[in-house]
């Protein structure tokens, strides 16, 4: 039995940006959310960002609302049926639950299956989730005023104008990306701890919880410590039941109440974390930029670990064994043995960015990015060609 991770990154950065898929306009906004996407042979080729199981079954998710699964660890893949062609970013099925799983993406979408991946429905999306946060940030700015209104302190009286100024500053913001170009903010990542109660994160501080299987969700911006509004790269639950988000510029966050408040923490390294993951013996490895790995054994203290790697890393993936696998651009895949202790790089001959990887039984391992879907073995010893790039239309 395989433990839960979660895994997720903003995107490849020689292939993927924030914003691909999603500004550009209104209308091309609207026409993502509502074109479903294209059934094509291809698929399972073109560029994937996360892969999780269902049971036994793997579900991958990528560009233009394509979302394949597989029944046989990764030797095939077949096409799910998706109501928007935006692109999707991350995928998540509840611990145990074969059937009900959620994945999220460009344009705030929000997406639902109950049949362990073959069909999925729209749910959510900036559309409905922008305006909720302009008016949370109405509520705030409301709350500010009045508190500056009874401050008698003169430097008190500075701070919260200060604090007052950044509210407003994002409201505006928020109103007018709304107004110009549609909900472009993406979703990045998604969890669930059940069939009903779930947290998808985004780029931009987005951050929204469900309590009844996404038939409603309310924005939870206002519970980090965030004002620059830093990405949200990845949420992930680990042993103990602690959840952590990986931040951008150096910032991890972490909940010991399903999400409902957030710590800040800070690991040492002050650029990006792209995801954590757990280490299988009660320990936690925050990973991002430059080979950067910080490990932690109670989620307070942290110590750089030698990632053998210099190169971005992207997803991770960690077994009841205590194998930690870590994906990164490039080709490079750093492994561990010993929990994340230690690390050793190989790169794959194709030099492909991966940005999603799930261990799979008897040494197995699949990776996604931007080539698609790709089974290999945990060391580098097995399938040494990647799939062709994909003609396009």
């Amino acid at each position: 039995m395989f433990s839960r991770t979660r895994k997720r990154i903003i995107g490849i950065g020689v292939t993927v940006a924030i914003a691909v898929g999603g500004a550009g306009s209104a209308h091309g906004v609207g026409d993502v959310l509502e074109v479903p996407a294209l059934e094509t042979d291809l698929a399972a080729e073109s560029l994937l960002l996360d892969v999780e199981y269902a049971g036994e079954r793997l579900v991958a998710v990528g560009e233009r609302g394509h979302i394949v699964y597989s029944d046989n660890g990764g030797e095939s893949w077949t096409q799910a049926e998706v109501p928007v062609s935006t692109t999707l970013t991350g995928v998540d099925f509840p611990e145990g639950n074969t059937e009900e799983g959620w994945a999220v993406g460009h344009s705030g979408v929000i997406l639902h299956t109950s049949d362990g991946g073959e069909t999925w429905n729209h749910q959510f999306d900036g559309r409905d989730g922008i305006p909720m946060l302009v008016s949370q940030y109405e509520e705030r700015i409301e709350s500010k005023e009045a508190e500056i209104k009874a401050a008698e302190d003169e430097d008190r009286i500075s701070d919260l104008e200060w604090e007052l100024d950044d509210l407003v500053y994002t409201r505006d913001i928020l109103q007018e990306d709304l107004d110009r170009f549609g909900p472009w903010q993406p979703m990045l990542d998604v969890w669930f701890r059940d069939a009903e109660y779930g947290i998808a994160i985004g780029a931009y501080n987005l951050i929204y919880r469900t309590q009844d299987g996404g038939e409603t969700w309310q924005p939870l911006s206002g519970r980090i410590d965030n004002p620059s509004r830093f990405h949200l790269n990845e949420i992930t639950q680990v042993e103990g039941d602690d959840l952590y988000i990986a931040g951008e510029s150096g910032f991890v966050y972490r909940s010991t109440d399903d999400g409902s408040s957030w710590e800040t923490i800070e690991p040492g390294y002050p650029g990006s974390f792209f995801g954590v993951v757990g280490t299988g013996d009660g320990g936690v490895l925050a990973y991002g930029l430059r080979g950067n790995i910080y490990r932690s054994e109670n989620g307070e203290e942290w110590t750089s670990v030698d990632s053998d790697s210099d190169r971005t890393l992207n997803a991770g993936d960690v077994n009841d064994s205590g194998e930690v696998v870590i994906v990164a651009n490039d080709g490079a895949v750093v492994y561990s043995d010993d929990g994340g202790k230690s690390f050793s790089e190989y790169v794959r001959p194709a030099r492909h960015s991966y940005v999603g990887v799930t261990l799979i039984p008897d040494d197995g391992l699949v990776l996604v990015g931007e080539r698609g879907a790709v089974r290999t073995d945990r060391r580098g010893k097995g399938q040494e060609t990647d799939p062709p790039t994909p003609e396009r239309n």
